[in-house]
């Protein structure tokens, strides 16, 4: 199933947490935090302006991204866990 996010939303997938620490110690589920990184699976057609004119996305399908720890909203699509967000609650493109 393919989720296409409407307006300036995006679709994400966050990059799994490190099961160990740098240490060597291995991170049981419980101890691990979410991560506020992920991978832009579907981006939206971009935000409305007053004016009627859209504003074009400034992220891709594909970006690596950092976005708020609390932001957006978690769904589960076909067994696989899915972060909906809007494109303001994304703080940086990592390259």
């Amino acid at each position: 199933m393919h989720v296409t996010p409407l307006g300036d939303k995006i679709v994400v997938k966050r990059i799994e947490a490190e099961d160990q620490t740098a240490g060597g110690i291995v991170l049981p589920d419980s101890a691990k935090e979410k991560q506020a990184e992920g991978r832009v699976l579907s981006i939206g057609d971009g935000r409305m302006l007053k004016s009627g004119r859209r504003v074009e996305p400034q992220v891709i399908e594909g970006d690596r991204i950092l976005f708020s720890s609390y932001a957006g909203t978690d769904i589960k699509i076909d067994g696989e866990e899915l972060l909906i967000l809007s494109e303001s609650d994304v703080l940086a493109i990592v390259s």
